[in-house]
């Protein structure tokens, strides 16, 4: 079972305090600083669509790529209720990108590539996103970094809803930096008892000088790095970081 499968259909319940629309916000506000008007977005590894729909809502073309057919199953029901255009979503791994021609700006959230955990694929999927690219178009990501994937070492964590409760127990490996989720997730099901899944999720520590050496090597110009939702330099106890970089015109 690969990462999501059991989870997408709890995932937006049990991740209600993700902030979406804050989010959304700020990407808004990092697109007024592009260079090129931004009409078009690519939200990449978009999961059960929730920027998405936002965005599309906001009057952006969007189209949203996942990995997942069942994240992607949740984000087309979601999407089903917009009023305006929808997303258009497309099953496909983030190094397999392929689109039928350039946006204006391409996004990935919540810490999507920190699943990338070959550099390989880290770099295929940037050499890629700049492909698919306009030039003077903005690509904005963020990670979970290192401080905290490191931290979270032989932590566990609970999540619960009306009908799902959710454990966490994560480990983190110092020689491949590399922290592994493994989740058990219980849910209420019609005859009033619970069925259980279980899913193990792995998460790459990226530092920022590996991952600023693989969007210069994909050709990214006017990198920079900010901490979550700010336009202030990560902190040395920052949770989440936030790159923006510009392909050249």
């Amino acid at each position: 079972m690969s990462s999501y499968d059991a989870l997408a259909s709890s995932y937006d319940g049990l991740m209600a305090d993700g902030s979406y629309r804050k989010r959304a916000d700020w990407l808004e506000r990092l697109f007024r600083k592009s260079r090129i008007p931004v009409h078009s977005v690519l939200d990449l590894a978009c999961g059960t669509g929730t920027i998405a729909c936002l965005l599309a809502q906001r009057g952006y073309e969007v189209i949203a790529t996942d990995g997942s057919v069942e994240m992607l199953t949740q984000a087309a029901g979601k999407a089903a209720a917009l009023d305006g255009r929808p997303p258009l979503f497309l099953h496909q791994a983030m190094p397999r990108l392929r689109l039928a021609e350039p946006v204006d700006a391409v996004v990935s959230t919540l810490d999507s590539l920190n699943y990338l955990t070959r550099e390989s694929a880290i770099r295929e999927t940037f050499r890629r996103v700049y492909r698919w690219l306009k030039p003077g178009g903005q690509f904005i990501f963020d990670v979970n970094s290192p401080y905290k994937l490191e931290r979270m070492d032989c932590q566990m964590y609970m999540d619960e809803t009306e009908d799902s409760f959710c454990v966490w127990r994560t480990f983190f490996s110092r020689r491949t930096q590399v922290c592994t989720y493994q989740v058990d997730l219980f849910r209420l099901n019609g005859e009033g008892t619970w069925d259980r899944d279980f899913e193990e999720h792995r998460e790459r520590a990226w530092s920022e000088a590996q991952l600023r050496q693989f969007l210069a090597e994909a050709g990214f110009q006017n990198v920079t790095v900010t901490g979550d939702l700010t336009m202030k330099p990560p902190q040395a106890d920052e949770d989440r970081w936030i790159f923006r970089a510009e392909k050249g015109e």
